[in-house]
């Protein structure tokens, strides 16, 4: 690893810090480095509040250094006014004249405008060090305005003898798989993502609330397919507490925090599912059921990971789990069961 991917490497552990509050902006962040020494550091904390370049030329404390430095950043530096500043202008302002940046910007408004405009200041700017890992910092954004979709998760918890739910669910109540530790690690994904969804039949058998009241952080927009409108209208998911997004066929009068979609179930549910969710500018979707929801998605390749927990139970008959192919990039076990992670190849 030579000295830009390590300051670079930096950048991308600051800006994780942002993960589930920046939205609908990107995760980033930045350090600055005068003679191998960091000097400030930042990332980008809250969508409205200042950008990860902002917080580093903040935090250093001797000012006059910043002439003879180099700014370190994930992402391409803005060069429009949202609802801050643009960032490159504050970096020639500084008189930073050496840029290193990650990967350029996908967003319209910026996309190589920021880059052009500090080498236009007579600035020197490296593109593309471990570019390939800071694109995946932002896979979120990168899908939502390159595919025009959400970045899709696909959740799940299966039995040792692959199924995700018993031939017959006596309680409407969920059926545990997994322990204590699963349990809370999905709620920590639920505050990272922005939207979560489920079908029909596990809203009316499981009555979910889909929170992430285990976890600290935002609870995702509630998403639920509902052709028939069946969900009782008691159910958790028609609280109010959170915004719901209900899919159907029907047309339905939408209130503040309950939105009705009328879509074509005759046509791939999938891809106008995306669609409306773009609309909404919800950069992610997790997935967490049930297993002909999940299928679906698999069926259209409308899928970028999924993160399968294995329990030592057994069910000998029921709901099958669902049938897919990936690249698995993390394996680990959080006590008696195990989780793995795969890509969308």
């Amino acid at each position: 690893m030579n000295i830009h991917e390590k300051y670079i490497k930096r950048c991308i552990e600051l800006a994780k810090n942002g993960l589930g509050t920046t939205y609908p902006n990107p995760l980033v962040g930045s350090v600055i480095v005068h003679k191998n020494k960091i000097i400030g550091e930042g990332w980008h904390q809250k969508a409205g509040e200042a950008h990860a370049e902002v917080n580093a030329v903040n935090s250093v404390k001797d000012t006059s250094l910043l002439k003879h430095a180099t700014i370190y950043v994930s992402l391409e530096p803005c060069s429009h006014y949202g609802k801050t500043p643009p960032c490159s202008d504050l970096i020639i302002a500084k008189g930073i004249k050496k840029v290193v940046i990650g990967t350029i910007d996908p967003f319209a408004k910026v996309a190589g405008r920021g880059i052009k405009k500090l080498m236009e200041a007579g600035c020197d700017v490296q593109i593309g060090v471990l570019e390939k890992e800071c694109r995946d910092l932002n896979k979120r954004f990168f899908s939502f305005h390159k595919k025009k979709r959400p970045y899709i998760v696909l959740k799940w918890a299966q039995t040792a003898d692959g199924f995700i739910a018993p031939k017959i669910q006596e309680t409407r109540e969920p059926v545990w798989i997994t322990n204590q530790y699963s349990k809370q690690l999905v709620h920590k994904w639920r505050s990272e993502e922005q939207a979560i969804l489920v079908g029909t039949n596990t809203a009316i058998a499981d009555n979910p609330k889909l929170n992430t009241r285990l976890w600290k952080g935002e609870n995702p927009v509630r998403v639920v397919i509902d052709r028939e409108l069946k969900i009782p209208e008691n159910s958790a998911l028609f609280d109010s507490s959170i915004k719901t997004i209900v899919f159907t066929k029907k047309t339905e009068t939408s209130t503040p925090n309950l939105v009705f979609e009328t879509l074509n179930f005759k046509e791939q549910l999938p891809a106008q599912i995306c669609e409306v969710l773009h609309r909404h500018n919800l950069q992610s979707l997790i997935i967490e059921g049930g297993a002909k929801t999940l299928q679906e998605f698999i069926n259209f390749n409308l899928w970028d990971e999924a993160r399968v927990f294995s329990g030592i139970s057994e069910f000998h008959e029921g709901v099958k789990a669902p049938g897919f192919s990936g690249k698995t990039i993390l394996k680990t076990n959080l006590e008696r069961d195990t989780l793995k992670i795969y890509k969308n190849d």
